[in-house]
């Protein structure tokens, strides 16, 4: 290959056009990395005819190459990656400057989160309340409620520094939980939902941090009854009063099972990024290994008012998404995704019932998007790199609990770390970054547009909260008709994992540097102004 060609290549991909030449196979990360080898092996080729070929005195010819290489020793000794964006695009900083989270103090409360309340409990509202990951149902959608389609018409009430991490927001009783990183601590954090205030927080001595993970936590507590639920990004289990912040229990996982710690932080790369699925009795949650035996824990299972291991189910490691439950048939079993297959579980033993096949690998490759039910017994996945969206339907003996796709496109709502939500037979998510809005019954593409990053997707009645990666806040409508937004808020200002909340009037969101909270009156809705339609 020529440089004129190399240098040809490399414009293409910054332009994009190879996204939309080989799309259904390469994400905006791979896109990327061959950007970097073909800009890299540009560089390179120049230089190489530089120093044989340009006939310039020998002074000029290594006293380039010596001050590439000075530059180069300099930015290594001086410089790391603190981390990298979806679409491994990295941010550096000095070596010498210690992580953000490592500055924060620790909070104190602000007085007994208790101390104003009629008998002290919280007092869940199924109607109003935000309880767990994904929202009241855990499927990124909530019905019942309307959000504004301005942006005047959301008015900032608070907004506070946090620790890392990529947890969202769980809402009870007008309290709202969170996960976060201060330093060499893991903090489950209660603040009140009207200020912003500290109320309670419970800490353990663990830190999660890769290059390409990021810093802290990654799951969003469950809160039920009165109670929050969490899993830490190393194994770490509470069970917490909500009203007083006292550990009702807690529970070291990969210990508890005896996974060999070292291996399982190389198996699962990325953190253990599972929300607790809290049932009338147990509190389940995804497993891991390898055992000593070099097997593999799918799901562990522990009593709500003990923390007593009930159950263990599946030999499968684990991946990223979050159990569920869900119908099937005429049961309730969990629906679990692990690193390479969907499965179900029988929620009262463990027992695994059936699985299909879903391929992965939890420290390259990895499953984090939900699994959707669909009516007729039809199951709906999705995922980033290179997999795509499919739906599954049952084979033809029931009995058997055999599954066939009845559609897959890997050119389709890649969710490479988020979820999609579901309305009128059809799907929206972000797609390798872009809104996508799939038909469910044949998995054609209706429409497609908007740049968001690799951000997050909430359904809230006929709208769409989208949170982008880069920290703003987009409306956008929740329509096959066309892409539509209709304002965007400016949030945050720096990279956004986390999922948003909608809850109470309220919009709440947070990154790993900072949380802010909006009011909104569920009444300001109207049409947007001319020329304000998303970009197609």
């Amino acid at each position: 290959m020529t440089v004129a060609s190399l240098f040809t290549a490399t414009a293409l991909v910054r332009a994009g056009l190879l996204e939309s030449l080989v799309g259904s196979i390469v994400d905006i990360a791979v896109a990327n990395i061959i950007s970097l080898i073909l800009v890299f092996t540009a560089v390179v080729s120049l230089l190489v005819w530089f120093v044989r070929e340009s006939g310039q005195p020998a002074a000029v010819r290594w006293g380039l190459v010596g001050g590439i290489a000075a530059a180069v020793v300099a930015g290594v000794a001086t410089l790391r990656v603190e981390r990298v964006s979806g679409d491994l695009i990295p941010q550096f900083a000095w070596k010498w400057s210690p992580s953000r989270d490592r500055l924060l103090p620790r909070d104190e409360p602000a007085g007994n989160p208790a101390g104003d309340r009629a008998g002290g409990a919280w007092k869940p509202d199924e109607q109003a309340d935000f309880p767990r990951f994904l929202g009241p149902h855990g499927d990124a959608s909530i019905e019942g409620l309307t959000i504004p389609a301005t942006a005047d018409a959301f008015t900032e009430i608070w907004r506070r520094p946090i620790g890392a991490g990529w947890s969202g927001f769980a809402v009870c009783d007008g309290h709202a939980v969170t996960l976060e990183q201060r330093g060499d601590e893991e903090v489950v954090a209660c603040y009140a939902l009207a200020t912003g205030s500290p109320e309670w927080s419970v800490s353990v001595k663990a830190r999660h941090e890769t290059v390409l993970g990021g810093v802290g936590p990654r799951s969003t507590p469950t809160i039920r009854d009165g109670v929050a639920y969490s899993t830490g990004a190393t194994g770490w289990l509470h069970a917490i009063d909500g009203a007083t912040g006292r550990v009702v229990w807690r529970k070291n996982v990969v210990d508890d099972l005896k996974i060999d710690e070292e291996k399982h932080r190389n198996a699962v790369a990325w953190g253990r990024a599972a929300s607790p699925l809290v049932t009338e009795s147990l509190v389940i949650v995804p497993g891991g290994g390898p055992l000593a035996d070099g097997g593999a824990v799918s799901l562990a299972a522990y009593d709500r008012a003990t923390g007593e291991r009930a159950w263990t189910g599946g030999d499968e490691q684990i991946a990223y998404a979050t159990p569920i439950l869900a119908k099937d048939s005429d049961r309730t079993v969990v629906l679990t995704v692990n690193e390479s297959s969907v499965a179900a579980h029988d929620p009262v033993d463990g027992r695994r019932l059936w699985s299909l096949p879903w391929p992965g690998h939890s420290n390259s490759d990895a499953s984090c998007s939900q699994p959707h039910p669909l009516d007729g017994g039809r199951i709906f996945i999705s995922k980033g790199y290179g997999i795509g969206a499919a739906v599954f339907e049952p084979a033809a003996d029931p009995a058997a609990r055999s599954f066939k796709p009845a559609w897959a496109e890997p050119g389709l709502l890649k969710t490479k770390f988020t979820n999609v939500a579901i309305r009128d037979g059809h799907a929206y998510g972000l797609s390798d970054g872009i809104l996508e809005c799939v038909r469910l019954s044949d998995g054609r593409r209706i429409w497609k547009g908007g740049r968001y990053g690799q951000g997050q997707v909430l359904r809230v009645g006929e709208l769409l909260v989208v949170q982008a990666e880069a920290g703003d806040v987009a409306i956008v409508d929740c329509s096959p008709q066309k892409l539509r937004e209709r304002c965007r808020i400016a949030a945050l200002d720096d990279q956004t994992w986390n999922n948003p909340c909608v809850v109470r009037g309220r919009l709440l969101v947070r990154n790993a540097e900072q949380a802010v909270c909006y009011a909104f009156k569920a009444d300001a809705g109207g049409e947007p102004p001319a020329g304000n339609e998303a970009p197609r």
